[in-house]
Order: structure tokens, then sequence, then C-alpha cells
């Protein structure tokens, strides 16, 4: 029975390691906040330069174990794997008593509420799993995890559900997603902005009249991504063309205006979706 248990966690090891792996991996090369890993553990124990391969090379760590697992039947992996999370045991702990602050890191930037108790009972319960995987036959990891049978899915399933119970990440995500911040607050990259702005009407109707195809000025304002282009007007007069684009929606506004040297608007033929131009940016 003991040995249909252990067998039944295999598949469970094997997906937390991939998960913290990719999760760590998208977490140092997006680095979506400015200090991030300052906050997320084991990078803290380390000095600010090295913060991000720390974590780069614990998930490399991970994949390592994860792939010797899947792919051979060698201990040496069953015992690293169990090692593994009892050193994260103990580095948990040990952040928990000198670093409330932070959060365990195990799961990159989700996993950034301080460590509590929770945090720590899973990679305990973790290193229970692997040390059972120790004595179970050592054959590969796909091997092992295809010959699984319909009595040993309750028992995976229940080892799944207990990991859940102690991951505060699953609650910390669902308040992710339930969220949304404000238009104003949200990041846009200004490529994406000026892409949409040249798919638009409002730009092939004013094309005419631009002189160069690259923008002199932009700016963001709450909502709204400016762009400024040299022109030329109907009498050719120097012109410039400013056109603002709404940063929310699949089908954002466009809205452009054309102002001459003393800032004031010039009319044009046509001028579809204009906007109003105050003096100040």
């Amino acid at each position: 029975m003991l040995m249909t248990i252990a067998a039944a966690q295999l598949p469970v090891v094997f997906l937390l390691l991939a998960a913290g792996t990719v999760a760590k991996i998208g977490t140092v090369a997006r680095e979506a906040e400015p200090g991030m890993l300052s906050r997320l553990g084991p990078a803290v124990l380390v000095p600010e330069r090295w913060r991000g391969p720390a974590m780069l090379g614990c998930a490399l760590g991970e994949l390592f174990l994860a792939t010797g697992l899947l792919l051979t039947g060698h201990p040496f992996f069953r015992w690293g794997i169990a090692g593994f999370f009892a050193v994260s045991t103990y580095v948990l702990w040990e952040l928990r008593r000198r670093r409330p602050d932070v959060g365990c890191g195990c799961f990159g930037e989700v996993s950034a509420l301080p460590v509590g108790r929770r945090s720590l009972g899973r990679t305990m319960v973790l290193t229970a799993m692997s040390a059972g995987l120790v004595w179970t036959p050592a054959i590969p990891g796909w091997e092992a995890m295809a010959s699984l049978t319909w009595a040993h899915v309750p028992i995976t399933l229940t080892g799944l559900l207990v990991l859940a119970a102690l991951s505060p990440e699953i609650e910390e995500t669902i308040a992710r997603l339930r969220y949304r911040a404000p238009c104003e607050q949200r990041r846009l990259d200004p490529a994406t902005a000026l892409g949409r702005l040249r798919a638009s009407t409002v730009w092939r109707s004013h094309a005419g009249l631009l002189s160069s195809k690259d923008p002199v000025d932009s700016w963001r304002e709450l909502c709204w991504r400016f762009f400024v282009y040299q022109g030329t007007g109907q009498a050719g007069a120097p012109v410039d063309v400013v056109f603002a684009i709404y940063l929310s929606g699949r089908h954002p506004a466009v809205r452009v205006a054309v102002v001459g040297s003393d800032g004031q608007p010039v009319e044009t033929e046509s001028l579809p979706e204009s906007l109003p131009i105050s003096a100040g940016r």
C-alpha cells in the first residue's frame, strides 16, 4: 500500500518541479516591476546583482532534476529531489525568521506573499513525497507514470488537492485575474499604440499630409497616447499632425488634429475624427 501511495505521487512531484522552473524563468525574463526580485526568496539572501542569476540557477536546478526524474530511473535524481525540497524547507524557515516581509518565490512573482505556515507545509509535504519515490522501482519517470492504473488516480488527486490547499499562490492568482487596473494605470508599449494608429482609417486619410512616416514627438496622458508628425498644409505651410490613440478596447478610438505653427487648428478638406489640442502636453 505504501509503495502504491509513493508511486502515485511521481506525477505530482514532476508537475511541481516543472511549474516552478517555468515560473522562475518567466519572472527573471520579464521582471515586470523594478526591484521585484528583492521581494522574492531566496534571491534576497544574495547581493542585488546576483539575484536574477540566483533565481535562474534555482530554476535550472529544478529543470535538471525534473528531466532526470522523467528520463532515467537513477537514484541520484530521486535523492536529489528529496534533498532539494528538504533544503527548500530550511531556506523558507530562515526567510520567515530573518526576512518575514518577503515571499518564497517558489513560483516566481506569483509567490510574493510573505512566507507562512502553508508555504512551509507544502515543502514539507513535497519532501515526504520525494523521499517516498526513492523506494519505488528504479525505472524512468515517464515509464512509471505510463504504468499507473486507475487505482493510483484517487491518490494522485489527493496529493494535488493537499498541495493546492497549501498554496497561497492560487488565491493570489485568482485575485489578480479578478482585479483589472484602471486604464490610466495599465502599461502599453508605445509601439503597440503606433501599430494601432497605422492600421486605422484616420491614419490613411491623413497620410498624404505627412512629411515623414516617423513621429517627432510622443507622450501619454491617462488613457491616450499622442504622436506628433510634421506635415504640409494645403497652402504649403508647415503643420503638425497630432494623432491620439485610446489605449483600451479591441477597436480603440483614434483622433487627429492639424495645427499650425501658432498652435491654432488648420482647416483641411477632410478632417474626420478630429479633436481639440491644448497648448500644454
